[in-house]
């Protein structure tokens, strides 16, 4: 069964996602960082550094939101990031953002949909994901398409929500997720869809090793998954 933000309409999922962002991009970093205590931020960053040795030239971020993973991905010193994203109002804000930060040179955001990638093959030396590949409508499409675009040897990291199984952490994060974050996202961004999608997102997401096998099916090699902070989340690491 395929999740959506807005149960009660009858369109795609990619176009209820793009809505949903849409709708929360004027407060979506600060919720993002207010929720997860800040250690996203922590998160993204342990992720650019699995690519330090790799030194990539050219970084495709996928999802890119308001562009917080492509401007990361920058310490690894890249020729030119582009970051792609099916919501105008994310990619507005992201815009908006970089060219405060005088960082318009490095990095360029673009409408873009995931499953249909409108780049070369072979033409990054890394794509990168955070918190984007359970909101694609086909994930293998999505995961298929990100690794016709890296070069060979090109690598792809991508960071995603999983789900603890240990006690108590289990437990506590199961009651934030299902309790508090829905009541906090619905009074901060008028939208109390998002934040009921986020827990439904991640608990129907393949997480773990059955990701693994995901990234392993559509052709990428050397697959490991790095759990973060008790298994919160984890980074995913495939290599073409």
């Amino acid at each position: 069964m395929t999740v959506v933000p807005y149960k009660e309409k009858q369109t795609a999922k990619k176009e209820q996602v793009a809505e949903m962002f849409d709708n929360i991009s004027h407060r979506y970093d600060f919720l993002n960082h207010f929720l997860s205590l800040g250690i996203d931020i922590r998160w993204r960053k342990k992720a650019i550094r699995l690519l330090k040795e790799d030194r990539p030239k050219t970084i495709l971020d996928i999802a890119t939101g308001t562009g917080d993973f492509a401007i990361e991905a920058l310490a690894l010193k890249p020729e030119k990031v582009i970051g792609v994203d099916i919501s105008s109002g994310m990619l507005e804000v992201g815009r908006q953002k970089i060219k405060k930060k005088g960082l318009e040179e490095q990095i360029e955001l673009q409408m873009g949909d995931s499953e249909k990638l409108l780049f070369d093959d072979n033409n990054f030396d890394a794509v990168i994901v955070s918190f984007g590949v359970r909101n694609f409508e086909n994930l293998e499409k999505g995961l298929a398409d990100m690794y016709r675009v890296l070069k060979p040897g090109g690598k792809t990291i991508i960071v995603e929500f999983s789900r603890p199984t240990a006690f108590p952490m289990k437990q506590l994060y199961n009651f934030y997720f299902k309790y508090i974050l829905p009541i906090i996202g619905k009074v901060v961004s008028k939208d109390q869809a998002a934040y009921t999608y986020l827990p439904e997102s991640v608990e129907a997401f393949p997480d773990g090793q059955r990701f693994l096998n995901i990234l392993d099916s559509v052709g990428f090699k050397k697959t490991e998954c790095k759990p973060l902070t008790f298994g919160i989340s984890s980074i995913y690491v495939g290599q073409k």
